[in-house]
């Protein structure tokens, strides 16, 4: 799930840098690629500089130097001249405004955290160290609280910002801070020199982003990993994409996670006959896990052919899950009793214990008893 939210999150970085290349003139064209020179080749000379900053302002300079007729960020709109002010949303308090927000509030708060973390564990892989995030998550919360009331969007952590951080650089907190204030700098003092930043060089610097961010390796060993990580990695990538809805492609990731997990699981399910040959005696040993998945492998394991008087099952090497798993094990019990055995289930587990005296029948006093 983790590879197909990565790959689907570098496809629609890359897709959405089309509408600033279909159909633009042959300078942009030739603009994002002396950018791409540009942020690839100066790290082979030398890193103190980061190598997206160098080629925004060196195409920026070139374009006010000689005029290169290209789209500006000032031609996608205007830019905020001032600090936004505290206030209240101006909506009315009453359960028909929540029932409104409420969905979408949900929604974007499901989306948000998920990217977070998902971001975050990137990041963890790429820098090798560990984020604590449950102070990510309240972080996040309050931030989304709080900016609203100075006329803010929801946010949450931007996996394209991030790559361009840690490919800088940065290891700490305190390169984001630099970033915010940075950025309220550029806008608030020099908007005049951002707005004149040639779009193909951002457009640039996101392909570089896409790029990095898309796991290779996942193409290269997609024949090696098991049947159902391929599935599941490429049913997430595609259904993003598709949808362009990062939650629906998880979701579904997760969904079918799940699925194989559950199957590949049911399969480790056994029943051991011991040898018991001479005697009236069965007995059995189960290993594994037995749930809802398992619950008609686990039944069909015994032989139920012949009269035994006497059955012992042992559960010491497995454990129970669900109401499922205990109505199978009553299942073979009675089955056993019909025939007019004995039968004793030994080795349940502690919580497996509390499960079958909540449930279960087999062990109960109105059970029915063997048939003589």
């Amino acid at each position: 799930v983790m590879t197909g939210f990565v790959n689907a999150l570098a496809i629609l970085i890359f897709l959405a840098q089309m509408p600033e290349l279909i159909g633009a003139n042959w300078q942009t064209y030739a603009l994002v690629a002396a950018s791409l020179v540009i942020i690839y080749g100066l790290p082979r000379i030398t890193k103190v500089v980061p190598s997206a900053l160098v080629a925004i302002v060196v195409i920026s300079a070139f374009v006010m130097i000689t005029g290169t007729p290209v789209r500006t960020v000032g031609d996608m709109g205007q830019m905020p001249t001032s600090l936004p002010l505290f206030h209240l949303p101006a909506v009315p308090l009453t359960w028909e405004t929540l029932a409104i927000i409420a969905p979408i509030s949900a929604t974007l708060a499901f989306v948000g955290l998920l990217e977070s973390l998902l971001t975050a564990n990137l990041i963890d892989d790429i820098t090798d160290t560990p984020s604590d995030k449950d102070r990510e998550t309240r972080g996040q919360g309050v931030a989304n609280i709080l900016s609203p009331l100075f006329g803010g969007m929801a946010g949450c952590a931007m996996i394209g910002q991030s790559i361009i951080n840690v490919t800088s650089g940065a290891r700490g907190r305190l390169s984001t801070l630099w970033a915010g204030l940075f950025l309220l700098f550029l806008i608030l003092v020099l908007q005049d020199w951002v707005a004149r930043i040639p779009m193909a060089a951002l457009v640039a610097v996101m392909i570089m982003v896409s790029v990095g961010t898309f796991d290779w390796s996942s193409l290269t060993k997609i024949r090696s990993i098991p049947f159902q990580s391929s599935v599941v990695m490429l049913a997430t990538t595609g259904t993003v994409v598709a949808t362009h809805d990062l939650s629906k492609g998880v979701v579904l990731g997760v969904i079918l996670s799940a699925i194989f997990f559950m199957r590949k699981v049911a399969k480790t399910i056994v029943v051991h006959a011991d040898d018991t040959t001479g005697t009236d005696e069965l007995r059995y040993r189960v290993t594994g896990q037995l749930f809802f998945a398992s619950a008609d492998v686990f039944a069909a394991s015994f032989e139920h052919h012949g009269h035994p008087r006497r059955v012992r099952i042992d559960m010491t090497q497995a454990h129970l899950w669900d109401r499922t798993g205990v109505a199978a094990l009553d299942k073979v019990v009675f089955r056993y009793r019909r025939q007019g055995a004995e039968v004793e289930v030994i080795g349940v587990n502690e919580t497996g214990r509390a499960l079958v005296d909540r449930v279960g029948r087999h062990d109960k006093p109105d059970a029915p008893a063997p048939a003589h």
